[in-house]
């Protein structure tokens, strides 16, 4: 079996050491539960299993009076897991209390942050309960050689999926996630009155993602509100379903910046099968799957980082934009990227562009398919996608 070392490991396991909890959130399936294997849990329970569940549900207070019994034999802090909270949002109520009274050290998963953002007076206790987040696997986690980019924009990077040789199975198995995401997610929490119309919007914002929102016209071709649409989004991006990437719009000279997010689904994979798409994509639309596939990487990148790094888009309606910006506190680092093996100075205009009307952006990349880096401009190299986190990494530095 192979066995793949996560990265996201490090921060979980300096968390821990340093005696703070951890609230683990992550889609289905992206590897929460391997993972904490490789911790040695006190107690471990698992809300999936609906007699456990049913039993937390009806009486809370039993989770407060095992973890006190089992702190109580042990005679120092235990270490207990709790395996997709969201399916009992009452017990973190229990959590804060056994943190607060210093009873035990938790790491609780969770593939849904919605149950726990609606529920009032939650608490995640800043300071104690640190917030990490997993995704799919990400460029650094994959063994080199790495897989060719289509396959990579095609399956995605589920980790079940990224270790399954089998096309077929691969198909296979993005469908039944699909599926089992519309039945346990959407119907069983019955978090739409109007399934059909929600599966409508599903698929055209599969279709959309990686383009900027258009609430209105999603709303025409669903045939519901602006209102509900709006909604619908919330949903997918507390399901953990979409990345939701919001502009750069500090500007001294542009008063029209594109001011409306962008979002982007969390795998390609899952995001062909929502918009109903074959496992054979034309070239001209590889383009902007390729786009979407580093806005990922650069999301998933900067979750690992220890300063705080957001990723933005740029976009004047006159024209100029820039496909992803990276911005670190006095640093902005703007990226093109482009589904080319031979990059020019005209994929770097906009580039040019922007160091000139942004002096804290010192350097750019075309991220590209280009064998072996070229410098295009002063300040502007062109780099394979291959290469992008070793690059990022000397941006941090």
């Amino acid at each position: 079996m192979v066995v793949i070392k996560r990265a996201l490991k490090q921060k979980v396991s300096r968390t821990i050491e340093r005696g703070k909890s951890i609230l683990l959130l992550g889609p289905r399936q992206t590897g929460k539960t391997t993972l904490l294997r490789e911790y040695k849990a006190d107690l471990e329970i698992t809300l999936l299993i609906s007699k456990i569940r049913r039993s937390y549900e009806a009486d809370p207070d039993i989770f407060i009076r095992e973890v006190e019994s089992l702190r109580a034999s042990k005679g120092s802090l235990p270490l207990v897991i709790v395996d997709e909270i969201q399916k009992v949002p009452a017990l973190m109520d229990s959590v804060q209390y056994l943190i607060d009274k210093n009873i035990a050290q938790f790491i609780l998963t969770g593939s849904s942050a919605r149950k726990l953002s609606r529920k009032k007076n939650v608490n995640f206790l800043p300071g104690r309960l640190i917030v990490l987040r997993l995704d799919p696997f990400s460029l650094q986690e994959l063994s080199s050689p790495l897989d060719e980019e289509e396959d990579l924009l095609i399956y995605g990077s589920l980790p079940a999926i990224r270790l399954e040789q089998d096309i077929n199975i691969k198909e296979e198995e993005l469908e039944s996630y699909l599926d089992l995401y519309l039945e346990d997610e959407i119907r069983a929490e019955a978090l739409v009155r109007d399934i059909g119309s929600f599966e409508n919007f599903l698929r055209l914002a599969a279709i959309e993602s990686g383009n900027i929102t258009n609430f209105d016209k999603i709303s025409q071709d669903v045939g519901v509100a602006r209102t509900t649409i709006a909604s619908y989004y919330e949903i997918l991006e507390d399901c953990l379903i979409v990345e939701r990437v919001t502009p750069y719009i500090e500007s001294l000279s542009r008063k029209k910046l594109i001011k409306s997010p962008k979002y982007l689904f969390f795998d390609l994979g899952l995001r062909r099968l929502a918009a109903e798409e074959p496992p054979i994509l034309p070239e001209t639309y590889l383009g902007a799957v390729f786009e979407q596939f580093i806005g990922l990487e650069l999301i998933r990148w900067t979750r690992l980082q220890q300063d705080k790094i957001r990723v933005h888009f740029w976009r004047d309606p006159s024209g100029p934009e820039v496909d992803w910006i990276l911005e670190k506190q006095g640093s902005l680092l703007p990226i093109e990227v482009k589904w080319t093996q031979s990059p020019s100075i005209r994929d770097a205009k906009h580039l040019q562009l922007f160091l000139s009307e942004y002096p804290i952006a010192k350097s750019a990349y075309v991220v590209c398919r280009v064998p072996r880096p070229q410098i295009l401009a002063e300040g502007i190299e062109a780099i394979s996608w291959r290469d992008l986190i070793q690059r990022l990494s000397n941006w941090v530095l």
